[in-house]
C-alpha cells in the first residue's frame, strides 16, 4: 500500500510516517507552501503532478486542508486527514462533505458537532503517542541533571505582543464588562465550553465592529465560533494559565517552559523552548509532575501533550477533560484538578507521595502501550476505509 503524505509542519509527524510504515504502508512526501490556501491554481498543478508518478490508496494529513479534499476528489483518490488542533476553521469548509473525506478528529464534542449535523465523512478518533520513542530514549546524565524538576509545564502562555484579544481595544464600556464576566466563568468552568453560546447578537456586533471578521469564500463558520474559540479562549488559557503557574511556583520549584516569559510568574524557573522530539520526553521522566492546562477550545478531547506524558512514562496532572474517564483511571493513570486550590493540593500530596506517583505513571505507560499508538490509531482508519 502507498500513500502520499502532505509534509505539512506537525507534531508527531515522524512517529505518524513510522507507524504507518510499521503496518507495510509506504509514504510518499509532498509539500507545497501553499498547502494551507483554499483555492491555489499553483498547489493544484504540484498536487496533479505528484498523484501522477504513482498510484496512491490515499492521501494523508494532520489537520484538514480544503484545497487537498479538492484535490483529492477531482481525482477520485480517498482523503484522510487526521485533526489535533481545536478550534479548527478550515473543518467548517463545504468541502467537508466531499465523498472522497475521512476525517478523524480528536476532541469528541467537536466531531458530534458535525456527525449531528447530518455530515458522514467526518469519525472520532483520539490522538496518540508513540510510546517506544517516548520511553526507550533516555537523557544523559549532564542533560538530566539540568532538566530535573519537581514541576514541569511545556507550552504556549498565549502572551505574545497584538494577540487577536488585544485588538479589540474600542469595545463599549458594556461589551467589555460582559466578555470579562463570562471569561471569568469560563476560566472557572471545566469539562464545558459556553462562550459561543453567550455572545448575543448586540455583544457580537460590537466585536465585528472592532474586529472585523469576514469568512472565508467557501466557510460556514458562525462570527460566535470565530470570537469565541480564537479571540476569547486563548485570553482566557492565557489567563488561566498564568495564574495557576505564579501560585505553584510560589510554593514549589517549577520549571516553565515557553516562547515567552511572564512577568507575573517571578517564582518560576524560565527554561525557554525545547524541541518536540529530541528534549521534550527527557523534560517529562526527569519531572516529578508533568502539568497540562488544556487550551480552552479542546472542549473534550485529551491533548496530544497529556498522551506524550503519558507514553513517556511520566506522571500527568492536568485539568479535567472529560474524555479521559473513556479510557483511563482518574488517580490510577492519571491525575486531573477541579480548580487552583485542587491543583496545589494534588500536587503538594503528590511531591510527598512517590510510590503513589511512580505506581500511576507505570499504570498510564501501560495503557498507553496497549491501546493508544498510533499503531493502534492507524488500524482504526484503515479498518474505516473500504
Amino acid at each position: 500500500m502507498k500513500i502520499l503524505f502532505l509534509d505539512s509542519p506537525a507534531f508527531a509527524k515522524q512517529d505518524m510516517i513510522e507507524a504507518f510504515e510499521s503496518c507495510g504502508i509506504e509514504c510518499t512526501l509532498f509539500f507545497h507552501k501553499a498547502y494551507n490556501e483554499r483555492h491555489s491554481n499553483e498547489f493544484t498543478k504540484a498536487f496533479d503532478s505528484s498523484v501522477s508518478k504513482a498510484d496512491y490508496d490515499f492521501v494523508f494529513s494532520f489537520n484538514y486542508f480544503p484545497n487537498l479534499s479538492v484535490c483529492c476528489k477531482r481525482h477520485s483518490i480517498k482523503y484522510v486527514s487526521y485533526v489535533y488542533d481545536s478550534p479548527l476553521v478550515s473543518l467548517y469548509s463545504c468541502t467537508l462533505i466531499n465523498s472522497c473525506n475521512y476525517v478523524f478528529i480528536f476532541d469528541k464534542v467537536t466531531y458530534l458537532v458535525f456527525k449531528n449535523a447530518g455530515i458522514s465523512t467526518v469519525y472520532y478518533l483520539p490522538l496518540a503517542a508513540n510510546v517506544n520513542r517516548l520511553h526507550n530514549r533516555k537523557a544523559p546524565s549532564t542533560l538530566a541533571g539540568m532538566l530535573r524538576a519537581d514541576i514541569s509545564f511545556v507550552g504556549s502562555l498565549y502572551n505574545e505582543e497584538h494577540n487577536l484579544f488585544e485588538r479589540m481595544t474600542n469595545l463599549s464600556d458594556f461589551t467589555r464588562g460582559y466578555l470579562n464576566a463570562i471569561m471569568t466563568a469560563q476560566q472557572k468552568i471545566y469539562g464545558r465550553f459556553i462562550l459561543e453560546e453567550l455572545l448575543s447578537p448586540a455583544i457580537l456586533a460590537d466585536l465585528e465592529r472592532s474586529v472585523p471578521y469576514t469568512p472565508k469564500s467557501d466557510g460556514t463558520e458562525s462570527s460566535a465560533y470565530i470570537y469565541a474559540n480564537y479571540f476569547l479562549a486563548r485570553k482566557i488559557t492565557s489567563e488561566e494559565r498564568i495564574s495557576l503557574l505564579n501560585k505553584l511556583s510560589a510554593q514549589f520549584p517549577l520549571k516553565l517552559y515557553s516562547h515567552k516569559p511572564a512577568s507575573q510568574i517571578p517564582n518560576a524557573q524560565f527554561m525557554g523552548t525545547i524541541d518536540y522530539y529530541e528534549t521534550m520526553p527527557f523534560v517529562f521522566q526527569n519531572s516529578d509532575i508533568n502539568l497540562n492546562i488544556t487550551l480552552k477550545s479542546i472542549y473534550s478531547g485529551i491533548p496530544l501533550r497529556c498522551m506524550d506524558i503519558m507514553g513517556t512514562g511520566a506522571f500527568l496532572l492536568t485539568n479535567y477533560q472529560s474524555e479521559f474517564n473513556d479510557f483511563f483511571l482518574p488517580d490510577e493513570d492519571f491525575v486531573f484538578y477541579e480548580s487552583e486550590e485542587d491543583c496545589i493540593n494534588k500536587t503538594r500530596y503528590y511531591l510527598s507521595h512517590e510510590s503513589k506517583r511512580l505506581q500511576i505513571s507505570k499504570n498510564a505507560l501501560e495503557k498507553m502501550r496497549d491501546s493508544h499508538t498510533f499503531i493502534h490509531r492507524v488500524n482504526t482508519i484503515l479498518s474505516v476505509l473500504p
